[in-house]
């Protein structure tokens, strides 16, 4: 690639794209969305970071956005990077648990949104039954996911 200003080389650099996901607690459960557009399925709210953005706004933003709901970040779960995580694009996503009251109201990206339990989770898409297998393991035992 050539810089358009003195015709230099540049070198391109392809790095993972940052995300955000959020596990939001509410009403004794967690919220899921169900994907408007590929890959379908159900899914943790979440989404690109955008430039000049931090993470914690992208995921109180993308929690507003894809539920209605207003959250209140509690804690970074960790963060998911393995290349194979997203078919479409090598992303990073930084997951946070946070907290909400009141019922998710489906926006967005999302074309259906609920709560559900660990029991009752549905099949999901991405790598977001690793996320909350690693979430529902800190929840019980307090140790955080390597």
């Amino acid at each position: 690639m050539q810089c358009p200003s003195c015709g230099s080389s540049i070198t391109v650099y392809r790095n993972p794209t940052p995300t955000v996901d959020i596990i939001i607690e509410t009403e004794g459960g967690i919220v899921l969305i169900e994907r408007k557009n590929p890959p379908y399925g159900w899914a943790i709210p979440g989404g690109f970071v955008d430039y000049g953005e931090s993470y914690e706004n992208a995921a109180q933003r993308e929690a507003k956005e894809e539920t209605g709901l207003e959250v209140e970040l509690i804690r970074q779960l960790h963060t998911y990077s393995d290349p194979k995580r997203d078919a479409r694009q090598h992303t990073a996503s930084t997951v946070f648990i946070a907290t909400a009251s009141g019922k998710p109201v489906a926006a967005d990206d999302a074309q259906k949104a609920d709560i559900f339990f660990a029991d009752t989770l549905p099949s999901l898409v991405f790598d977001h039954a690793q996320i909350l297998s690693d979430y529902f393991n800190y929840k019980e035992t307090g140790e955080l996911p390597k």
